[in-house]
């Protein structure tokens, strides 16, 4: 009996973390930006899809996980070049971070320099295929990666609800 209850206990649980980490299928850039923008699966088209192939996914010591192959994405910084900033100089960009929110609360940032001012920029994607398997279909439909990381399961983000553009104190 006491094993029936363990197992209700943790069906309860898995039910429960599933309720919090829901599919998305779009997410909306807000924060310090002229008009808030939501971006859906059908947005995305309509970018310059880039092939990725393959990619190690390591922990935070850098120890193997897992291989994603058959990647395909579109690059975060062609996503955001209809978004305009609320600045009031160039100078001021480099003032700004972004904040990528999964659905679970999970969180990953990035500066504008970082991607518009290095290479990491190059190669931070929304994933619009993985294994061969197109984003409306993914279980965890929008994904972010960063692939030049060097430890890429730190930023390796599923199920984007929102990107909050902030600004330093």
């Amino acid at each position: 009996m006491e094993f029936k209850k363990w197992m209700l206990c943790l069906l309860a649980i898995i039910s429960t973390a599933n309720v919090f980490a829901q599919q998305t299928k779009s997410f909306v850039i807000s924060g310090v930006v002229a008009k808030e923008q939501t971006i859906n699966l059908d947005s995305l088209k309509q970018y310059k899809v880039y092939n990725i192939d393959s990619l190690n996914v390591t922990s935070h010591t850098g120890s193997f996980k897992h291989k994603d192959e058959k990647l395909k994405g579109v690059l975060l910084t062609d996503v955001l070049s209809h978004t305009k900033f609320n600045v009031s100089s160039p100078k001021l960009l480099s003032e700004l971070y972004f904040v990528c929110v999964a659905s679970d609360g999970y969180k990953v940032v990035y500066s504008w320099n970082e991607l518009y001012n290095t290479t990491v920029g190059e190669t931070v994607y929304l994933l619009v295929e993985k294994n061969g398997i197109a984003i409306n279909a993914m279980p965890e439909s929008i994904q972010m990666l960063s692939a030049k990381d060097f430890k890429t399961g730190r930023r390796y983000l599923h199920n984007l609800s929102k990107i909050i553009v902030a600004k330093a104190p």
